[in-house]
C-alpha cells in the first residue's frame, strides 16, 4: 500500500513526521480533544492525516507562537488561528514601521 493511500500511521511514524516525542504524543492526547487516535487492542495508537495535521498544529502554536499555557493553546486551536493571523499582520506592521525608524535614524546620523 502506498504512504500517501495509507489511512492510520503507527505513534513511531507520527513521531518521526511531526518531530514531536511520542511520550508528548500521549501528554497531548490527554489535553486537547482535538488530538484523539485509535488505539487497538494491545494499546497501539494509530493516527489519521487530521490527527498529525492537528499535531503540526499544536507545535506551530506552542513553538513559532510561543503560546505555550495548555489552555491558551485550546484557545488557539479554537479559534482556528485567528489569533496568530491577527499576530502575524501585527508583526508585519511592527517590521515596517521598523524599517521606517531605521530609514529615519540614518537621515538624522547623516545630517550631523
Amino acid at each position: 500500500m502506498a504512504t500517501d493511500e495509507k489511512i492510520y500511521f503507527s505513534l513511531r511514524e507520527t513521531e518521526q513526521e511531526t518531530g514531536v516525542p511520542a511520550s508528548t504524543l500521549r501528554y497531548w492526547e490527554k489535553q486537547f480533544e482535538e488530538l484523539n487516535p485509535r488505539k487497538d487492542g494491545h494499546g497501539n495508537r494509530y493516527y489519521t492525516r487530521e490527527d498529525k495535521e492537528v499535531i503540526k498544529r499544536i507545535r506551530y502554536i506552542r513553538d513559532e507562537l510561543k503560546i505555550t499555557r495548555i489552555e491558551a493553546i485550546r484557545k488557539e486551536l479554537r479559534n482556528n488561528g485567528k489569533h496568530s493571523d491577527e499576530r502575524q499582520a501585527a508583526l508585519e506592521i511592527l517590521l515596517r514601521v521598523k524599517d521606517e525608524l531605521c530609514e529615519i535614524r540614518k537621515i538624522i546620523k547623516h545630517d550631523d
